[in-house]
């Protein structure tokens, strides 16, 4: 169950786009790194970043694609069981998930973006 369960949809979505913005103005070193590399339609397609979906807020959207892109760091280790629910569930909403962990990002960018170049290839 969602933490935002007890309150109205209303009060949710403003709770849960709140904290996106919050997370938007202090992004994570992989998160900075990730987003010079890919914004303002770097790779062709415009990625949104923080974007809030339902009740989850995806690191990084392609609208176009329904592609979620997230950049794990260590805090991930200990809830890998929720991230595959999470993306479990998001799937079976329609949306593609790929997950990077924070190394990967840092020392092996063009490895991670050619991966998420091959997954904008798939319609």
């Amino acid at each position: 169950m969602s933490r935002y369960a007890a309150l109205s949809r209303s009060k949710r979505r403003a709770l849960i786009r709140a904290h996106a913005q919050k997370l938007r103005g202090a992004p994570t070193p992989a998160e900075s790194r990730f987003w010079e590399a890919v914004r303002g339609r770097r790779l062709g397609v415009q990625f949104r970043r923080q974007y809030p979906i339902g009740e989850c807020i995806a690191d990084f959207y392609l609208p176009s694609a329904r592609l979620i892109i997230e950049i794990d760091g260590s805090w991930h280790r200990d809830r890998r069981a929720l991230d595959a629910r999470r993306d479990r569930r998001l799937v079976r909403a329609g949306y593609r998930v790929v997950r990077f962990t924070n190394r990967q990002v840092l020392d092996q960018l063009g490895a991670v973006l050619d991966v998420v170049r091959a997954a904008l290839a798939v319609p």
